[in-house]
């Protein structure tokens, strides 16, 4: 007989990504959280709402666009119901965050620090804020009168504007008008100058301090912006658009991959619109002029918000010197056996190191690079990139190599999204520097995150390199958290030099003996590590499956999962933003627990597990377990051989498992709830063990010189 209820086998994956936003604005909420931090969170929740409707809202939008729009996708809706969903969603989490807003701002008072109105402005700060726009604003700024002009003007994806109204004191010219004649009125736009900062420091007063967004710098000086108009009343109200940021490759042979991206990055900014935020006060009338000659008609996008958009703003509210408001920052854990200061390649010769940004030195990978541009004995560097920071400390390093004579050989993503800028920018320098680059495979995108250098010694060629989870950035790398494994096994760095080979020759498909690499192996390989996990269950061995990672979403791979814990293998899962496995399911999932950590640090690196009848099998990943890292783009899983690192990578994890402060359970009704503490369990915050346990490592091996933390 059918089950007349429906139990839903995975968490819709919008939905889910929506729920991970909302652990950081419970941050955002947290009054345990410094004060200044929970305006960055909602600077990041702000970024992260701004991504999704770019790329998540845009892709199921496209799929309710077309033909078959109204067939049912999995889990029984349509992807025009879906759109309905996610968008309440939306709007409830953007109302919310209003409120938090408003309890910062309200607690930041209580700390003699105030936000200023245009109309809350003393005299002096009235003063202040006409000479700043004087000198600082009104040059960089782009007003556009509305009423008359052929072609409404493309918003950019994101900035912000300032809708204004005019109500002029001249009649309307309508000689067909009857009784009382309209006021005529005008609309113009002011754009948001992106060279300034956002929030305006006014000087402090009586022990105070003031800030003043730069909106209401603009808003306070309109009556100067308008003087040659002559108005009854004026208004400005901010609105911000949303552009469809999928980017449209052109297939044109003559032209090379630099010249399709950059041209297609320019045509992102004509995208279709897929979300339009306006200040709910705007008057109506208002509201409408700007859907209208915007052509913005399906409602599903169309978004009230508070007085401010571009919340993400917020990530660089001034301190004012306020470090009390802060979290405290620590300093980074030394890495035992390398050294920044003398040859780090003699400490990886000696044995595999791993390093774990922030809570030890991402200046080990610069160091690295660093050296290999100076050794002489060096020939070779062959290297990954997919994001990089402003002014690349690693693209500098790689420029001094070949500016040194080194061959060296660079991967770099031109389709990394909204990175597409920036990478062509550190293509084009790299190459004027001579590097040879490789821009990657048609139809994968190159994710992984390798480096490999070659060395003579004693007349043989030795290799050395590193194999990370994260990003080459030395800016997000004081932020995520990342594991980079150094070595020198000669058997991996093989391995890495054939996916060089891949990039270059990528009709042949190499077979290599110990990474994992995607998009040929990783879901195989995976699958056989799972299957040796059930027979062993079978066989009343120990059997259990630990994983860190991103996001778990791809359906088969969370259909093999269940069929393990069916089988009696434990699994455990740290799954930090989209989790569309279900766990706790009595007769599906009731072995397996998923928690996601969101705290100081974002949660970024990928740890995997298997018990192997008590030898564990550990390995570091650049790959999430989606469809894409699976199959879609080249990723790179490394085992750990080193047993020192593999016990580091097993207690890493068990630490963050044991969290009872900032961890919550993924669950089918996506309520975030924290873990609870048990009677008389004392506070566990895993990121702040974390690094005590890292503190604690290398101060039992220095007990005369402890780290100070």
């Amino acid at each position: 007989m059918k089950n007349s209820i429906f139990k839903p086998r995975y968490i819709d994956r919008e939905k889910s990504w929506l729920a991970f936003n909302a652990r950081v604005l419970q941050e955002a909420a947290d009054d345990t959280v410094p004060l200044l931090e929970r305006l960055r969170f909602l600077g990041i929740f702000s970024n992260n709402m701004d991504e999704f409707f770019r790329v998540r809202f845009a892709a199921v939008r496209r799929l309710s666009l077309t033909k078959e729009s109204g067939e049912q996708l999995l889990g029984g809706t349509t992807a025009q119901k879906l759109i309905k969903e996610i968008t309440a969603i939306a709007i409830n989490q953007q109302t919310e965050s209003l409120r938090i807003l408003e309890i910062i701002e309200e607690n930041l008072e209580k700390q003699r620090i105030f936000m200023r109105h245009e109309d809350q402005l003393n005299p002096s700060q009235q003063d202040f804020v006409k000479h700043f726009f004087i000198e600082k604003v009104s040059p960089e700024l782009v007003t556009i009168i509305l009423n008359d002009l052929a072609e409404f003007p493309v918003l950019r994806d994101t900035a912000g504007y300032l809708a204004v109204k005019l109500v002029l004191n001249a009649p309307a010219q309508n000689r067909f008008s009857l009784g009382k004649p309209k006021k005529e009125v005008r609309y113009a736009l002011i754009e948001m100058p992106k060279n300034l900062n956002r929030f305006v420091v006014l000087p402090p007063q009586d022990g105070n301090q003031y800030i003043i967004m730069l909106d209401d710098v603009i808003r306070f000086n309109l009556q100067s912006i308008f003087s040659l108009f002559d108005y009854e009343r004026i208004s400005a109200h901010m609105i911000k658009i949303t552009r469809d940021a999928e980017l449209d490759i052109d297939s044109d042979l003559s032209k090379s991959m630099m010249e399709k991206i950059a041209t297609s990055v320019r045509e992102r900014r004509m995208g279709e619109p897929v979300r339009f935020i306006y200040d709910q006060k705007m008057e109506k009338d208002t509201l409408r002029f700007f859907l209208t000659k915007m052509h913005i008609e399906a409602t599903d996008g169309i978004i009230p918000g508070g007085r401010y958009h571009n919340r993400r703003d917020f990530m660089d509210f001034p301190n004012l010197g306020r470090f009390d408001l802060l979290y405290k920052p620590k300093i980074p854990v030394p890495v035992e056996g390398l050294s920044l200061e003398g040859s780090i390649l003699q400490g990886i010769a000696e044995r595999d190191h791993l390093v774990y940004a922030p809570y030890q030195s991402f200046a080990y990978l610069i160091k690295f690079l660093r050296e290999a541009a100076l050794d002489p004995a060096v020939t070779v560097i062959r290297i990954t990139l997919y994001r990089l920071a402003k002014n690349s400390q690693i693209v500098s390093s790689l420029i001094n190599a070949a500016k040194n004579g080194k061959k060296v050989i660079v991967q770099i993503e031109l389709q990394a999204r909204f990175d597409e800028a920036s990478n062509i920018f550190y293509a084009e320098q790299m190459q004027m520097e001579g590097i040879q680059l490789i821009f990657g495979i048609k139809g994968l995108k190159v994710h992984s995150k390798i480096c490999v250098i070659d060395r003579v010694e004693d007349r043989k060629m030795k290799r050395y390199g590193f194999i990370s989870t994260g990003n080459f950035n030395e800016s997000t790398a004081r932020v995520y958290t990342d594991f980079t494994l150094f070595t020198s096994h000669s058997q991996i760095l093989k391995d890495v030099v054939k996916i060089f080979e891949f990039f270059d020759i990528n009709y042949r498909v190499h077979r290599y003996k110990h990474l994992i690499v995607s998009p040929h192996y990783t879901r195989s390989k995976i699958y056989k590590l799972i299957d040796r996990e059930i027979a062993n269950a079978h066989l009343d061995k120990k059997a259990y499956i630990h994983l860190k990672m991103n996001s778990l979403s791809d359906f088969a791979m969370i259909d093999k999962l269940y069929e393990a814990s069916q089988a009696g293998v434990h699994i455990r899962l740290q799954i930090r933003g989209i989790c569309s496995l279900i766990p706790g399911v009595a007769g599906l999932s009731e072995n397996i627990e998923a928690i996601s950590i969101v705290d100081n640090f974002l949660e970024h690196s990928r740890v995997f597990i298997f018990g192997n009848g008590g030898d564990p099998d550990v390995f570091i990943s650049s790959a999430d377990f989606m469809t894409r890292n699976l199959d879609d783009r080249v990723e790179v899983t490394c085992p750990i051989y080193d047993d020192e690192v593999k016990r580091t990578l097993i207690e890493t994890f068990e630490v963050g498992w044991k969290g009872n402060v900032k961890a919550r359970f993924h669950s089918e009704n996506l309520d975030n709830k924290y873990r609870q503490r048990k009677p008389n369990e004392p506070v566990f915050r895993a990121q702040l063990e974390t690094y005590l346990y890292y503190k604690y490592q290398y101060d039992a091996l220095h007990p005369q010189t402890p780290l100070d933390h």
